[in-house]
């Protein structure tokens, strides 16, 4: 096949077969936060360039070497997306909505674009569902993210395969005095860091907290530790966030390497990881951003906020057989209908019944076909039952009632009780 007749590596397709595993996800993280009491938020793909480089970082991996940036013809230097929160940040101050220091709460869900090597859980386009709190400033707020999440891992069945790790950057004043502790102690064994630690240590050393090199781990295990520089509002801060998880009951680990990848983190940060999906272990991250808003030219307005990977959580449910046995099936109930005048009324008949059973799912045969051909589609398309209505039937207003999954004789039902049958044995269970 012809290379432009393919998806552009690292940028899927999601099949029909694919979808409803996805909406469930999705559906169930909406549910989840309405009854919080966020609203959802929609905000464009494009952005001006500056957005991400004020916001995320020049010197970050993401603005570096990672963003898809483009001139339009207007001339003006464009990216698609690589992070949901500059973008919403973006859309509350060019609308108002968090002025005179009104709270809100507020998610997103969408793609994301990064140009990064594609691997399982990695890609170049990838969907995230993100969250969004400004102007509330105590660790209640910090608190109620994580258990939120915690929730909806129970509601997955994903509990016991994540793990939450916490850490506090403290303000942007005790992040510059560890940042120059750190360059001196790392300065002391720059010969023997890894070539990638060396480059941060002269852009972003905190950064070299997050490195895979086990050698470079090792000297960081000397390294001195950000929580003691903390400043004592950050020191307090982190202490409400951990009574408030202990009080709920949700365990979790200090991570002091944990630093986030974003330039605009101050305080609480937190990731939920898993050894479930090999290298590609973060679910799930976040933190406070508190001088995000002023820095993008807004009044200094508290913030904080998470995303997820829907990409990572749906191979995790996939991965942990979570997958909801009833996904498997798109359709309850599939009705075969033989010669032009039951086709007719099996239309009707269709219609009466999605009246009162909405939920339903009813496929109705679209074409001719035989006996045996019209059943196969059937027993294909997962349907609990058939219904079957030709000349016979038609003449004495029922259909015939066919269990296809389990034991069960074939019945005549009456058109008039089908919805209250159907009802019963398949909205109802």
């Amino acid at each position: 096949m012809s290379k432009s007749l393919q998806a552009i590596r690292g940028m899927n397709d999601i099949l029909p077969e694919q979808t409803p595993l996805w909406r469930y996800f999705e559906g169930t993280v909406a549910r989840l936060l309405d009854n919080y009491g966020y609203r959802q938020i929609r905000m464009p793909i494009v952005e001006f360039t500056e957005l991400f480089k004020r916001s995320i970082g020049e010197v970050t991996d993401i603005v570096e070497k990672e963003m898809y940036t483009f001139d339009d013809r207007n001339g003006d230097s464009l990216t698609l997306r690589p992070e949901g929160t500059a973008a919403c940040v973006r859309a509350v101050l060019e609308h108002g909505i968090t002025g005179g220091g009104q709270v809100q709460k507020l998610w997103y869900i969408g793609p994301m674009f990064r140009h990064e090597r594609p691997q399982k859980g990695r890609y170049r386009q990838f969907h995230q569902i993100g969250l969004e709190v400004f102007n509330l400033d105590g660790p209640d707020i910090d608190a109620e993210l994580i258990v939120m999440t915690w929730r909806l891992w129970g509601e997955l069945g994903l509990r016991d395969a994540v793990k939450l790790e916490l850490n506090s950057l403290g303000t942007s004043e005790s992040r510059g005095r560890y940042r120059e502790a750190l360059v001196e102690f790392l300065s002391a064994h720059l010969d023997k860091l890894d070539e990638d630690s060396q480059r941060r240590l002269k852009t972003n050393p905190l950064r070299v907290l997050d490195t895979k090199n086990a050698d470079t781990q090792a000297i960081l295990a000397d390294a001195p530790k950000m929580a003691d520089y903390l400043d004592d509002e950050s020191r307090a801060h982190f202490e409400g966030l951990k009574a408030r998880l202990d009080a709920v009951g949700i365990p979790y680990v200090i991570n002091p390497k944990l630093v986030r990848g974003l330039d605009y983190y101050s305080k609480t940060v937190f990731e939920w990881v898993t050894d479930k999906l090999g290298a590609q272990g973060t679910v799930c991250a976040g933190g406070r951003y508190d001088g995000l808003v002023e820095q993008m030219g807004g009044k200094p307005t508290p913030g904080v906020g998470f995303a997820m990977g829907i990409e990572r959580l749906v191979l995790m449910l996939e991965a942990l057989d979570k997958v909801p046995e009833e996904l498997s099936r798109q359709v309850d109930v599939y009705l075969c209908a033989f010669g032009e005048a039951a086709e007719l009324a099996a239309l009707s008949l269709s219609e009466r019944i999605r009246d009162q059973l909405p939920n339903l799912r009813l496929q109705i045969n679209a074409g001719a076909g035989s006996f045996k051909s019209q059943f196969k589609k059937a027993d294909k398309s997962g349907a609990l039952y058939a219904l079957i209505l030709g000349d016979d039937e038609l003449a004495q207003q029922v259909v015939g009632f066919k269990p296809l999954r389990g034991q069960g004789e074939q019945q005549s039902i009456a058109w008039d009780a089908l919805a209250a049958h159907l009802a019963t044995c398949v909205v109802q269970g």
